[in-house]
């Protein structure tokens, strides 16, 4: 066994739109060992895929909408340990933001109770229930304006043999 730290790869997709002068953004509510929470359409980094191409897997099996990355809101570390098991992971978060370009008739993935659009105030006073702290810093970075070009982004021909 290794002795190398190393910390979860996952991703983020922040998606936003503007219903009747109001800005929404797309958040799923999921059920997790610690009960039901508040989220972006995110998870884990796969072998053999991009960055992009697990926000855009990730965006599709919980929101059953395809995304369609535009830029790299920000990377976000945080350590969490679950009230309930007392199991500690850092996670290392790549958050991107994007348009959602097709709705498909298709199950979410399990554990996935619903895709809703939320307000940034709707999402604030839910924090209690948000997966992680970094769900509102994401949110918070992306209302700022903050964004890199995909083009930092490089993932080489290797990863994606199998």
């Amino acid at each position: 066994m290794s002795d190398v730290w190393k910390p979860s790869v996952t991703v983020a997709a922040v998606v936003h739109r503007q219903q009747q002068g109001r800005q929404e953004f797309l958040m799923i509510e999921e059920i997790t060992p610690d009960g039901i929470r508040i989220n972006q359409a995110a998870g884990h980094l796969d072998p053999h895929e991009s960055l992009e191409q697990a926000v855009i897997r990730e965006t599709l099996e919980e929101t059953a909408h395809d995304f369609v990355p535009e830029a790299l809101v920000g990377t976000y570390m945080s350590k969490f340990i679950s009230p309930k098991t007392g199991e500690e992971v850092t996670y290392l978060r790549f958050a991107f933001c994007g348009q959602i370009v097709a709705k498909h008739d298709r199950p979410l993935d399990k554990g996935i109770l619903r895709a809703m659009w939320m307000s940034y105030e709707e999402i604030v006073a839910c924090q209690d229930q948000h997966r992680s702290p970094l769900v509102l810093r994401c949110l918070e970075d992306f209302l700022a304006g903050q964004r890199a070009p995909l083009q930092l982004m490089y993932t080489h021909p290797n990863v994606n043999n199998k």
